[in-house]
């Protein structure tokens, strides 16, 4: 019988270059994918979601001159809608609220419930110049950078 010489993987990437691994939102995303409401499932493992049912999906994108974030939210009211700014954090909370049905609910893949989205933006912002427009289910946010963060040009003399 020959013997089998065993050898250490040599790993592609170095461990300081490999992304820290996040377990919480690795299982509240697969939960969101099958619809299940986290905080109702296992309040004792995901206290982080006290209160909140889901995170909705959301596209930031940085210009030179502010950050637009664009959340999608179908079915929400801007009524029950809420975006606080706390220093550079952007908060984003509401509700979906559940459609009056006048038939039998087969089947179930929105979630309702109340929903909170938060981002801390890589630097200053203009907390009095912030907007947000809801339409057609997406909400998009547009946070200007302080005039200290933006870019300038410098003429060389």
């Amino acid at each position: 019988m020959a013997d089998i010489e065993v050898k250490e993987a040599t790993p592609a990437v170095s461990p300081a270059e490999t992304p820290a691994w996040d377990p919480l939102a690795e299982l509240e995303s697969w939960a969101r994918r099958f619809g299940f409401r986290p905080s109702s499932r296992w309040p004792h493992l995901l206290s982080a979601f006290d209160g909140v049912d889901f995170t909705p999906l959301a596209d930031i994108e940085e210009t030179d001159k502010a950050w637009t974030i664009e959340v999608e939210l179908p079915g929400v009211d801007k009524k029950d809608v809420e975006v606080e700014t706390h220093g550079r954090t952007v908060v984003i909370r509401g509700e979906r609220k559940e459609k009056e049905r006048t038939g039998v609910l087969r089947q179930r893949r929105r979630v309702t419930g109340s929903f909170r989205y938060e981002v801390t933006l890589g630097g200053d912002l203009d907390a009095e110049a912030i907007t947000a427009n809801l339409a057609d289910g997406e909400l998009v946010i547009t946070v200007p950078k302080a005039e200290a963060d933006q870019p300038r040009k410098i003429k060389v003399g």
